[in-house]
């Protein structure tokens, strides 16, 4: 079973927030984590936006690497 990191808006927020910092849509982020072996749909990335699903630490590796942020900036506050 592979570990997940909880849920969390401030969390979701900052995912959200660099996202648009990279002018990336919900899709494109979506369609490039399918594109590193991570299925996840929009809605599913909505979701972990939005602080109500857990995200797992491969989608959280594979998302740092799109989006070219470091881990401090997942948890900024």
């Amino acid at each position: 079973m592979g570990q997940n990191i909880k849920a969390d808006k401030s969390f979701g927020d900052n995912i959200r927030k660099w996202r648009n910092a990279k002018g990336m849509t919900q899709e494109e982020l979506s369609t490039q984590l399918q594109i590193h072996g991570c299925d996840i749909s929009r809605g599913t990335l909505a979701k972990i936006e939005a602080g109500i699903r857990h995200i797992s630490v491969d989608e959280l590796q594979a998302i740092k690497i799109i989006l070219e942020i470091t881990y401090e900036d997942f948890f900024a506050k």
